[in-house]
């Protein structure tokens, strides 16, 4: 019998400190692993650098793995989020701060300064961790390794390590397993093992746009930079088509499958982002602020960005083109005037169709940004912002010293700001702190246009069955994306959010079948229910309005 005193007041035993010795031997080899990527880090000069990087890879991901099947496999199918607000790393505990920083540190190095991770300049070859992965860069692009090589690997690795865990952790769930092993095919082989060996097709009169192949705005923010369509031309017949491509997912193939399936087709089945986020923070859903408070900044933050997407491309785009119409029809005025129209008939038509559909603060918020960006494009269509130049180390905290154009500085601006700072330091580094979905709730530009098509364009629901509900309070735990799932099943309402990545985690972990993914048809999607109380209503006088 232990002499230890256990002064928690839980039913359930909080025993999550007590790992079998299995597990202790598990934890052991991945550190072994991780200890030779740091004295890779610290400039250790290994001998044969490929079998080094395999020994290491494999150590991490044999300790993952061997962990998890220990954790999960010896116990029965199901719910399994017991002893996780015991756990100090994923209950913002010291360890999950300490995580956190080191997470964010890692991630501001490789950003901004990865010359202090070994990268070689002006020719010079890669040392410490870069240089550990030339083998495998040189394997595959015949390339020597560069900073954004070595993220993919690591950014890979944990997805398909922690993908396996998340499998045997859901294995009670069959839609878990499919999508997880989705955004683990996707991300090894689209987003990783195919744009390198593209590379290696590249010569100095033909280069393929190998570097990212999907060229869908605005989850690439530079898809109509010049430099990116110059890329596409250049590269003829296949860069034409993954120029146009692109266009069709914008436009055709991305609001078709949004409103047969939700953005739960992107989302949780493709998307690299939410695929790190599904594996390795899984550990941290559970730390998405579920207030109203938090709900209210992330619409505003991540409308801001999406109208700030839409201005910067605009922007971008109108400098490609003159000024007389004697030369070519197409100037800037006509495209601008274009814009402003196709984005008019577009918020009047959703102001008039879909007006029962939203709130006032959704119609207040709609309005103003909808003035904001006409009078963007009013701003754009009077001044040639080309003229006006701007030094970049104001944004960058001096990082970067070079002078762009004002359109330019602000896409630079946005690219820094939104794609690095946000979706990489915080939207990553921060999963410990704030759970593994910030960069999806309050920053993605993708996530918030396929979010307002699945609010009002689409066939996807979460359906409730409040008879049901016990209240137990799982959902709205394992919700990722800070939504109070329970409300809704506590009053048979459907879930149709914006912000809801049809996961689908909610419905796996319920008790008692309470929640069901549904694609059904536009009837009957959005059912509000009042909670009637006896002292706040007159319920004879409710029954006669029937």
């Amino acid at each position: 019998m232990s002499n230890k005193l256990d002064h928690s007041m839980s039913l359930a035993t909080p025993d999550a400190l007590n790992i079998t010795n299995k597990q202790k031997i598990a934890l052991a080899t991945g550190l072994v692993g991780l200890f030779i990527l740091m004295l890779a880090l610290f400039n250790v000069n290994f001998p044969n650098k490929g079998v080094f990087l395999t020994l290491s890879i494999g150590l991490i991901s044999l300790g993952i793995i061997i962990y998890s099947r220990e954790a999960y496999l010896t116990k029965l199918e199901g719910i399994k989020n017991d002893g996780v607000w015991f756990k100090s790393i994923s209950s913002r505990g010291v360890l999950g701060w300490a995580l956190g920083i080191f997470l964010t540190l890692f991630y501001i190095v490789l950003y901004f300064y990865p010359v202090y991770l070994g990268l070689g300049t002006n020719g010079a070859p890669n040392t410490g961790l870069i240089a550990l992965f030339d083998p495998l860069s040189n394997l595959l692009s015949g390339n020597n390794a560069s900073q954004w090589f070595v993220y993919g690997t690591l950014y890979t690795v944990a997805i398909i390590a922690f993908g396996y865990k998340f499998m045997l952790k859901y294995r009670h769930n069959r839609y878990q397993q499919l999508r997880t092993a989705s955004v683990m095919f996707f991300q090894t082989a689209f987003a990783f093992v195919i744009p390198e060996l593209m590379a290696r097709l590249n010569s100095d009169d033909f280069s393929l746009p190998y570097n990212d192949l999907k060229n869908m705005w605005p989850l690439n923010y530079y898809a109509f930079d010049q430099w990116r369509v110059d890329q596409f031309i250049n590269a003829q017949t296949i860069g034409l088509f993954f120029l146009i491509l692109g266009v069709l997912m914008v436009f055709v193939i991305s609001p078709y499958l949004t409103y047969k399936y939700g953005k739960r087709w992107y989302c949780s089945w493709v998307c690299g982002c939410g695929g790190l986020a599904e594996t390795a923070g899984d550990s941290f859903r559970q730390l998405s602020d579920k207030s109203t408070k938090a709900w209210k900044f992330e619409r505003w933050m991540i409308n801001s960005v999406l109208v700030f997407s839409v201005v910067m491309t605009v922007a971008v785009i109108s400098t490609f083109l003159g000024y007389d119409s004697e030369k070519y029809w197409f100037t800037k005025s006509v495209f601008l005037i274009s814009v402003g129209v196709f984005l008019t008939l577009l918020f009047a038509g959703i102001m008039y169709y879909k007006r029962n559909e939203l709130n006032k603060s959704a119609m207040k918020g709609a309005i103003g940004y909808y003035i904001l960006t006409i009078a963007f494009l009013i701003f754009f269509s009077f001044f040639d912002l080309s003229q006006i130049k701007i030094n970049a180390s104001y944004f960058s905290f001096g990082l970067n010293q070079n002078t762009y154009n004002f359109d330019s500085a602000l896409r630079s601006f946005y690219g820094f700001g939104i794609g690095s700072i946000f979706s990489g330091v915080i939207g990553t580094g921060f999963y410990p702190i704030l759970g593994n979905r910030s960069w999806c709730r309050m920053g993605c530009p993708m996530a918030t246009i396929m979010g307002i098509q699945q609010r009002l364009f689409s066939k996807f629901r979460i359906t409730t069955n409040g008879g049901q509900c016990i209240s137990c309070g799982n959902c709205s735990n394992s919700c990722e994306m800070g939504i109070d799932v329970r409300a809704y099943a506590q009053k048979g309402e459907n879930i149709v959010r914006s912000s809801c990545v049809g996961c689908g985690v909610c419905s796996a972990v319920c008790p008692r079948g309470v929640l069901k993914l549904e694609n059904d048809s536009m009837e009957g999607r959005i059912n509000p229910t009042e909670i009637l109380l006896g002292n706040d209503v007159d319920l004879m006088d409710l029954v006669n309005k029937k």
